[in-house]
């Protein structure tokens, strides 16, 4: 069912030669995308209708969702859903609030020399939430949620029509946008959504200045293709889970943790890393008794199957770090003794869950924590979406003419060292009065 990779004997380098990864071939899905995104620059509704006909199925009676049409499904949401979703916001908030001071600092660097650094929210954000093989609803908060506390004054969340509701949403997306109180939701899923976003349809959409939320290979496509024209948050590619484990671990769980991630789609990636042999036997094992009887079997065996996942033999838990930093899981878990000094070890994960009772699946949903996080090893150099994902930095630069006096020689030295003379030109006009002549230049410049 999954393989097993036996690295006690190797002493690499760089372990990311040898870790298991699924292949995901953005460029070629460009060539697919390109088509669509120039025709709803082109054709505005039009385009979209074609699209949503061609890829979903269905075209919405508007592409807007009406207000009414959000209302309905608030109020028709299962009162036990309600009060799950409504925790799941309420401690996503509590983390947003922490992440979000977005105070100004000011920096003093001599007399009259002031830089601050200021946090200005996105203007307009348009948020995407798949369909697919899972309406995913629990994306609605973990993308709404920071856009809110970061103050982002537009906010605007497309997800695909669904023939079997009437061309809307699903309707528990619609009713967590209720409970979030976003009104502006529109019925255009993959490519397409990216792509009115990105370009504004007349009548239907404004153009946002930021996209942010995962999706399949296509969305993905679309926002590297638009990507200048907009903002994006990531490059997100199939989920996946690593597990840094020792034979203190349960391995019923090891195995559960592992299929709730594999369940997700063909393509995600399930790595156990164990320097525990009766451990990995014991997870084989268990992967066979629980997904017997798993209701996407099929999907799951395809993930577990596939070269993306794993059971790693390592020798002990120093090389394990080795092979999770070179992994940079999307999602790590660590089920080791003294996870917590563990975890402390691990330099590249997107988000890192410590110990047997912090499963990936309380990320997903309700731990407060963000779940849009980096896949395909993005984890080395990027972070999970937060309140800060929809801020801009700026620094505002204050001098008088005494503090710009001051650093006079140094800039115009530093013009003439990479011969742009306008540079040290436009200071020295400033003192022409004082004796220095906005004409001359520094010895040895042309």
């Amino acid at each position: 069912m999954i393989r097993t990779l036996d690295l006690r004997a190797e002493e690499l380098a760089d372990y990311g030669q040898v870790v298991p990864r699924a292949d995901v071939d953005v460029d070629a899905a460009l060539d697919v995308v390109r088509p669509v995104c120039e025709q709803v620059a082109h054709h505005g509704e039009a385009a979209l209708r074609e699209f949503s006909e061609r890829f979903d199925g269905v075209v919405p009676p508007s592409f807007r969702v009406p207000a009414e049409v959000i209302d309905e499904a608030l109020d028709s949401l299962e009162p036990e859903l309600a009060s799950a979703l409504t925790e799941a916001i309420r401690r996503r908030r509590a983390v947003a609030r922490a992440e979000a001071d977005l105070s100004p600092v000011q920096v003093g660097l001599a007399d009259g020399a002031l830089v601050e650094h200021r946090i200005v929210p996105v203007e307009r954000v348009g948020l995407y939430v798949p369909g697919g093989l899972a309406p995913l609803a629990s994306s609605v908060l973990m993308n709404v949620v920071p856009a809110q506390a970061a103050g982002v004054e537009e906010i605007a969340v497309a997800s695909p029509p669904q023939k079997e509701f009437g061309g809307w949403p699903h309707p528990t997306v619609l009713a967590v946008c209720g409970l979030l109180g976003v009104d502006e939701v529109y019925a255009v899923g993959g490519a397409q959504a990216v792509a009115m976003y990105a370009y504004g349809v007349p009548d239907v959409c404004p153009k946002v200045d930021l996209v942010t939320g995962p999706g399949n290979i296509y969305v993905v496509a679309a926002k590297r293709l638009l990507r200048g024209r907009i903002g994006i948050d990531s490059e997100a590619g199939p989920t996946e889970i690593g597990i840094l484990a020792d034979d203190s671990a349960n391995p019923a769980w090891v195995a559960a943790d592992l299929i709730s991630q594999a369940e997700h789609d063909p393509l995600a990636g399930s790595v156990l890393v164990t320097d525990s042999e009766e451990l990995a036997r014991g997870v084989e094992a268990e992967l066979e008794r629980q997904v017997a009887d798993a209701p996407h079997r099929e999907r799951i065996l395809t993930a577990l199957g596939g070269k993306q996942s794993a059971i790693v033999l390592v020798r002990d838990l120093l090389q394990g770090l080795d092979v999770v930093d070179a992994y940079a899981a999307e999602h790590l878990e660590i089920h080791t003794r003294d996870a917590d000094v563990v975890a402390q070890e691990v330099r590249n994960a997107g988000a890192i869950f410590v110990g047997p009772h912090s499963p990936v699946s309380l990320g997903d949903y309700a731990a407060g924590s963000t779940h849009v996080l980096p896949t395909g090893g993005a984890a080395r150099h990027s972070s999970g979406l937060d309140v800060t994902s929809f801020c801009r930095r700026v620094h505002v630069v204050r001098y008088d003419r005494a503090a710009l006096a001051e650093l006079l020689d140094a800039i115009q030295t530093m013009a003439a060292a990479e011969n742009l003379p306008g540079h040290g030109a436009a200071v020295r006009i400033r003192f022409a009065g004082d004796g220095a002549d906005a004409t001359d230049q520094p010895e040895g410049q042309a």
